[in-house]
Parts: structure tokens; C-alpha cells; sequence
């Protein structure tokens, strides 16, 4: 009985798992912002290549 009690209460593993758990967490957030920051520059280049393009008659397709 002692054997079972004794591998349920050791956290050997437990802190290398959390510290696992924030470094996936952390790189979800670096990813998400990658992304949101990517279709933000996009979205600056459209609208000023649409402005450019209508300035000088041009279709802005």
C-alpha cells in the first residue's frame, strides 16, 4: 500500500510536465501573434498598393 502512495506523491515528473505545458503555451501565443501581426502588415500593403493604383488610374485588382 505504501507503494502506490508513494508513486502518486512523487513530483519528479510533474514539474518537468508544467514547465513542458508553458513552454507549448508560450509558443501558441509567439505563433497567434506571428499570424495576427503577418495579416496586419498584409492588410497595410493592400490598402496602400490599392491607393497607389488608384492614383494613377490603374484597376486596384
Amino acid at each position: 500500500m505504501t507503494d502506490v502512495r508513494e508513486r502518486f506523491s512523487r513530483e519528479d515528473g510533474a514539474v518537468a510536465t508544467e514547465y513542458g505545458l508553458l513552454l507549448v503555451l508560450i509558443a501558441l501565443a509567439i505563433v497567434a501573434a506571428a499570424i495576427a501581426l503577418g495579416l496586419a502588415i498584409a492588410g497595410v500593403f493592400s490598402r496602400g498598393g490599392a491607393t497607389t493604383l488608384g492614383s494613377v488610374g490603374g484597376s486596384g485588382s
